[in-house]
């Protein structure tokens, strides 16, 4: 519903300015005459529209309320009805309003993806109580299912409920991370099932379970109401590396390794040096005026430049404006060992007494790491990627977290939109890893958009 509305008010407007901005008024007949002409092509856009929105998938459970799935088959639509515009043109030589287009499908693209994102909020909202979810058994190994719980629990809006576990040893009538009751083993599946009410049946780790026993497990699940999903140990892998292979009645997983070079760094570095480079020159004089303050209102520099480790481990100095007090970093050793905190990777001062007045305004809102452009500019970061960090916690890194260093750090990044300084280590590496491994231009785009976000609330901001 939301959808049709949204077509008709953006379509049927861009008819009525269409009538008054691109054709001359003639005569009192032939301006009516062209306004049914508009209506009649307006409301074959809206009808055609709203079909393809369908076509596409737009409306699958499956893409709503997390992902850029939805978003992405919105845009879809738009390209279906943009050449579906083109082949009917041309077939029945039609000479439709290019006004009523220029105007209606930007109009209708951006008033679809804004009434998106606004129900995707109120989703989200009602999931986090465990509404709109699927109810979800899990089924496998304490440790696998536990760890799958784990995991569906910190991401709600993917709308997975979990409501009970059945695992291959363990004692029935306990409980994993506190409040999941297990149910028994596979073997009491369909009772299970009734008792929890659940939809959804999750195989945490198939190997424990024979083919044909996984096989009667799918039988046995009501066709269109239940479902069955295989949770592979592919953790942190995005959607775009991950294609399935039917061969010989075996559903292969093919997972395409990371790759750092090539078209992909080029795309991903002009649009840095495009992006940097405009956002410094429309900033120039809020940065101005933001320089003049900080110099105003404490001594000292007005930047603050702190070495850090780069791509493939070569140090650079980060720009940032000065908001502490003049010789902080030597105060930093005293503090963090008050706090005792001098041995962890990724340390935090708590209540930091360095941050100056204004310091604490600009680095609520990020104003203070806007100067990083410039590091953007001259490839030492980028607009998106891992956390910056200095040479110490460089030196804690193990295997896996090294593999930080296969991109340049980011002024943002994953870390930033999904809690800022409200992260742990542990959690700070998982994200960083998840998105080397997962780049992508559209990727980058999302977390821009949601980085605006982020600092526009002050969410995990210190």
């Amino acid at each position: 519903m939301t959808d049709v509305l949204v077509l008709v008010w953006a379509i049927l407007g861009a008819a009525l300015v269409s009538v008054r901005l691109f054709e001359p008024l003639v005569t009192p007949s032939w301006m009516a005459s062209l306004k049914l002409n508009y209506f009649e092509a307006s409301a074959a856009l809206i009808i055609v529209w709203t079909f393809a929105l369908a076509a596409v998938g737009s409306r699958d459970y499956r893409k709503l309320g997390t992902g850029m799935g939805e978003y992405k088959a919105v845009l879809q639509s738009a390209l279906l009805v943009l050449v579906l515009i083109a082949l009917v043109s041309f077939a029945f030589r039609i000479d439709i309003s290019r006004g009523l287009i220029l105007l209606a499908m930007p109009a209708a693209l951006v008033g679809l993806l804004l009434s998106r994102a606004i129900w995707r909020r109120w989703l989200r909202l009602h999931r986090r109580r465990g509404q709109f979810s699927a109810r979800v058994l899990l089924v496998g190994s304490s440790s696998t299912t536990s760890h799958v719980a784990a995991d569906l629990r910190r991401h709600p809006a993917a709308g997975y409920h979990v409501v009970g576990a059945l695992v291959t040893s363990g004692a029935h009538g306990s409980v994993l991370l506190g409040d999941i009751p297990i149910l028994g083993t596979v073997e009491h599946l369909l009772d299970a099932v009734t008792a929890s009410d659940a939809d959804t049946v999750i195989v945490t780790d198939g190997h424990n379970l024979e083919p044909a026993k996984l096989r009667e497990l799918s039988w046995s699940l009501e066709p269109g109401r239940q479902h069955l999903v295989m949770a592979p140990s592919l953790t942190d892998i995005a959607g775009p590396r991950i294609h399935a292979r039917p061969v010989a009645g075996l559903p292969l997983v093919h997972v395409e390794t990371p790759r750092y070079e090539g078209a992909d760094r080029f795309v991903k570095r002009a649009f840095d040096v495009c992006a940097s480079g405009g956002l410094l020159l429309l900033g120039s004089i809020p940065l101005i005026i933001v320089a003049v303050i900080i110099k105003l209102t404490s001594p000292g520099d007005l930047f603050f430049s702190h070495e850090r480790i780069g791509k493939n481990g070569e140090p650079f100095r980060m720009l940032k404006f000065r908001s502490m007090v003049a010789g902080a970093d030597s105060q930093l050793a005293g503090l963090l060992k008050e706090q005792g905190s001098e041995d962890k990777p990724l340390f935090k001062i708590e209540n930091d007494p360095r941050i100056t007045p204004i310091g604490r305004i600009i680095r609520r809102y990020s104003i203070d790491e806007v100067p990083q452009l410039i590091n953007v500019l001259k490839g030492d970061m980028s607009l998106v990627g891992p956390r910056p960090q200095v040479a110490k916690e460089v030196a804690l890194y193990d295997h896996a977290a090294a593999r930080r260093l296969n991109v340049s750090p980011g002024m943002t990044g994953l870390w930033q939109v999904s809690g800022r300084s409200n992260l742990g280590w542990e959690e700070s590496v998982r994200l960083d890893l998840f998105y080397v491994e997962n780049w992508s231009l559209t990727a980058d785009l999302a977390i821009l958009a949601r980085t605006v976000r982020a600092v526009v609330a002050s969410d995990g901001a210190v």
